[in-house]
């Protein structure tokens, strides 16, 4: 089993910067793919960032060029850096981890285990 805990979400206004963190921790870090979601109120969990072990990563198109996705792998946490904040890009976001590496990273049911969610509330 692994615990997920994220942190780094407040109240920002349109155009500031945020950065999430999530820390891992109950197993050894491994060879895991790691994803960002976020839901909004009355609004499905959507993907937003992923990133394979290899590094690779991917992005829904509406955060692309503002947000990146990175990894510390001796500080067992994840990050995902939001520039560019906007008002529709206030959620609860969440941090997952998926032991199947090669799975698709936008789709929620490949991740295995989640983080309680951080609010990101963006004011214009």
């Amino acid at each position: 089993q692994l615990q997920l805990v994220e942190s780094g979400g407040g109240l920002v206004q349109a155009g500031d910067s945020l950065r999430l963190s999530c820390a891992v921790s109950g197993r050894t870090f491994g060879r895991y793919a790691m994803g960002w979601f976020r839901q909004a109120p009355r609004k499905e969990r959507d993907f937003v960032a992923g990133r394979r072990w290899s590094g690779a990563t991917d992005y829904a198109d509406s955060v692309k060029g503002r947000f990146t996705i990175s990894r510390d792998n001796a500080k067992n946490t994840v990050y995902l850096q939001m520039n560019s904040l906007k008002p529709e890009d206030t959620a609860v976001y969440y941090c997952a981890v998926s032991r199947d590496d090669m799975g698709f990273l936008r789709q929620a049911a490949e991740y295995d285990f989640w983080g309680q969610g951080t609010q990101v509330t963006v004011s214009s």
